[in-house]
């Protein structure tokens, strides 16, 4: 039987399929696809505004308390595009599609959801939630249950629960939980294929993607700088006045630091009541210290909301309240990440299809949009092709996933 001839339409939708077979987290995270573009396309710098879901406070008694409904977005800037570009000869469109796929779109799909996957994680940054100690890896059921309880103070639904580990972790995991589990098919998954499958409330999954975060050179004696910081609504950052660092140090503190603040306690989301434990905070941009007092402005989340729908802390914090940052200053740590499926979202906009080509497509497969483009290079008698992603990342509900370093 004879061969149909490979086209451009196919070529994206094998791609597609590829990728988000091969993605860890594509179909573990919120995915929304943006289709105001799917006829004119999109460009890079696009911005796409993300709704955070609306939060109430309760009314006590038989009286009317009317409340003003805040609705919250997250503005999710679609850029820069990325892709894989390649060239192949005429002769290969006779291929099966099969052994087409096998030759070029395999390793095209797997290299395209590797980049997914790191940026995706990549988004580590804007979660303020920690658990374990820096350098000791989780590999027992405890560690493991901590940020599952992290979570469930953020009134994170249960179901979706995800946990995904480095190599090394899992190894670890895998050797140290093997006996506790009952399920005979987890038992014969661990013996066969050395993973963690579901247990303790999660979907685990291992990735080699995932970053490693340098903590920032802090020093001193870090400290609040003045009382009554904090924001009346929900904002998705603020600034923090800071002072006591050491002397006039550059990356005194960087994007992705983790840190906590004297007697600002957490508060359930729903009931805000304190859980008396520490509310944790990430700084959202590079800071440097001044000389003098050793000042430095912070960019944080969450912001510092005492009263209403978006409470989140039981007090502002004092004049003076002292700064402790989680991990060592100017050492690396492996962020493995326990993440419930609304905690992170991928957003995907058509992109324009060029005019004159040899071959353009676009295709769009469970929230994600793909474009492929073949052109003839007659210097070199050949086709050159590129596949192009134009996607935007955020934490949208950062509260509901939670670090592990290792």
């Amino acid at each position: 039987m004879s061969n149909t001839l490979i086209t451009s339409s196919m070529i994206t939708n094998e791609t597609l399929r590829i990728l988000h077979n091969e993605s860890i987290f594509l179909g573990r995270i919120n995915r929304q696809y943006d289709d105001q573009f799917a006829k004119t396309g999109a460009k890079a710098g696009a911005t796409v505004n993300v709704r955070r879901p609306v939060q109430y406070t309760v009314r006590d008694g038989a009286t009317l308390a009317i409340q003003d409904v805040q609705e919250t977005q997250v503005p999710i800037t679609v850029d820069p595009e990325f892709g894989i570009d390649w060239a192949f000869q005429d002769f290969d469109l006779t291929l099966s599609i099969d052994k087409f796929s096998e030759r070029y779109l395999v390793p095209a799909g797997r290299r395209l959801a590797t980049e997914l996957d790191s940026r995706i994680a990549g988004l580590y940054k804007q979660v303020y939630n920690f658990s374990g100690t820096p350098g000791t890896p989780p590999t027992t059921a405890a560690l493991l249950l901590d940020p599952g309880a992290k979570m469930s103070d953020s009134i994170a639904p249960t179901d979706d629960r995800c946990f995904t580990l480095s190599p090394t972790v899992q190894a670890g995991a895998v050797a140290g939980l093997s006996g506790l589990f009952n399920s005979q098919s987890e038992i014969g998954n661990q013996y066969k294929k050395g993973t963690m499958g579901n247990a303790l409330g999660y979907e685990f999954n291992m990735s080699q993607t995932l970053p490693t975060h340098t903590v920032g050179a802090h020093g001193g004696t870090p400290l609040v700088n003045g009382a009554g910081q904090e924001q009346s609504t929900w904002t998705n950052t603020m600034s923090l006045v800071t002072d006591g660092w050491d002397n006039s140090i550059t990356g005194i503190l960087k994007e992705g630091d983790v840190f906590t603040i004297a007697n600002v306690n957490q508060v359930n989301q729903e009931t805000k009541a304190s859980t008396g434990n520490l509310q944790q905070f990430v700084v959202r941009a590079d800071a440097d210290s001044g000389a003098s007092t050793r000042p430095a402005t912070l960019t944080i989340s969450p912001a510092i909301i005492t009263s209403g729908a978006y409470q989140n802390v039981d007090a502002a914090p004092a004049d003076n309240a002292a700064i402790t940052v989680v991990g060592t200053a100017s050492t690396g740590y492996v962020q493995n990440m326990a993440f419930h499926k609304v905690a992170f979202t991928l957003v995907t906009c058509d992109m324009e299809l060029p005019k004159g080509t040899d071959m353009a497509a676009r295709s769009v497969y469970d929230g994600v949009s793909l474009r492929f483009i073949r052109d003839y290079d007659v210097t070199n008698n050949r086709r050159i092709c590129r596949f192009d992603i134009l996607a935007g990342f955020a934490a949208l509900r950062p509260e509901w996933a939670c670090r592990v370093p290792n």
